[in-house]
């Protein structure tokens, strides 16, 4: 009879959602270990190609005093948008052409455009997006940012923003969106921080907040992070690699509304 064999690390397993201390049964991995190593890879594959259902997200902003706007990118269908990484880069014809209608509407232009995107995991976004905003609403209105409506992007990559944003007149854009899944983290949610968003900006030119979960990055900590360097980027008047996020030097304890000015 063959008996299994603990990794004597296993412990670390605690610190961590990496595939770590497995343990071996003979000479192979124990059947449990081969059993969670094919249903994350399912899940991480029904994070990238299950559509999004915005209903729900739409509901819960509209609670929290915002309202939306649905658009989508320039690919046909999810197929194409995972094939030609470009269109999900370029707003659809009729996408644009509501934006553009939004924004003459507006008499002041926004401080804030912000664009949630399904990206490459729905159920990133499904799982963080609510749980974020209601978190990131106190910075917005102790700063006292203009938003313009919350835009509901399918099949967007976080360029898409930059279109948007210029449409919009924003003077930055914040992009919500699914990040490409791993197999301990198929839920994970990004955030794209561009100051003075306009086609063909370079991704140097952003701030990237990452990982934001239950099991990651908490909502507290990444949204104090957002707030601090939207104010560093409004008064600096940029992003990217010359806007350091040093915003860990100002928090002692759990961060809070108070500690922006």
């Amino acid at each position: 009879m063959t008996t299994m064999t603990e990794d004597p690390w296993a412990n670390l397993k605690r610190f961590t959602d990496a595939r770590i201390g497995l343990g071996r049964s003979g000479a192979a991995m124990p059947t449990r270990e081969v059993l969670n190593f094919a249903l994350s890879h399912a899940m991480a594959r029904d994070a990238v190609t299950t559509p999004i259902d915005w209903t729900p997200i739409e509901k819960g902003l509209s609670a929290l005093g915002l309202s939306t706007l649905r658009i989508a990118s320039a690919a046909g269908d999810r197929s194409e948008y995972l094939r030609r990484p470009d269109l999900g880069r370029r707003l659809s014809d009729a996408s644009r052409e509501a934006l553009v209608r939004a924004s003459e509407i507006e008499a002041a232009k926004p401080d804030l455009v912000i664009l949630v995107g399904d990206g490459l995991s729905s159920l990133g976004v499904a799982a963080n997006t609510l749980a974020y905003m209601s978190a990131f609403m106190p910075y917005v209105v102790k700063a006292g940012w203009k938003l313009s409506p919350v835009l509901l992007a399918d099949d967007s990559r976080v360029a898409l923003g930059d279109e948007a944003g210029e449409i919009l007149g924003g003077k930055a854009v914040l992009v919500l969106i699914g990040e490409r899944p791993g197999l301990s983290s198929p839920d994970s949610l990004g955030v794209y921080l561009t100051f003075s968003p306009r086609v063909g900006i370079k991704d140097a030119d952003r701030n990237c907040i990452s990982n934001i979960r239950q099991r990651g990055l908490s909502y507290d900590e990444g949204t104090f992070k957002t707030a601090w360097l939207l104010r560093e980027a409004f008064r600096r008047g940029l992003t990217g690699v010359n806007l350091k996020d040093e915003s860990q030097f100002l928090i002692e304890g759990e961060p809070g509304p108070e500690l922006i000015g």
